[in-house]
């Protein structure tokens, strides 16, 4: 059976590495991408099984991207969850309205990514 791939998507090194790190450790394959764009491109190019996805990026914020991933016919059905600083209840109920499945705060916690990974995929 193929590894299952998962799209890591973070502007920022260290929390791309650290989920990155998690993710693998968990028995996926990594994909990253670093801003909102290249997350939809990857999404679109690689069909990975999940999406983490930060909110707070430059080109293309992840609520931009999360709402181009689940409303596009190709991609509508990999779940997205977001992983940010932004984890407010507010951000958590916006995250649901753009179509992601959950809102992990950051620094990311290992369990709750792992328990993500276990719902989702």
């Amino acid at each position: 059976m193929a590894m299952k791939k998962v799209l890591v998507v973070d502007d920022t090194a260290a929390h791309l590495q650290q989920l990155k790190e998690i993710v693998s450790d968990a028995g996926y394959q990594v994909i990253t991408a670093t801003s909102g764009r290249e997350a939809i491109e990857r999404t679109k190019s690689e069909k990975p099984s999940m999406v983490f996805l930060d909110i707070v990026m430059d080109d293309l914020d992840g609520f931009g991207a999360c709402r181009e991933i689940t409303q596009d016919v190709e991609t509508k059905e990999i779940p997205v969850v977001f992983v940010s600083t932004k984890s407010q209840r507010a951000d958590k109920i916006w995250a649901e309205k753009q179509g992601a499945k959950a809102l992990i705060g950051k620094p990311a916690d290992k369990a709750e990514i792992i328990k993500n990974l276990d719902t989702y995929i």
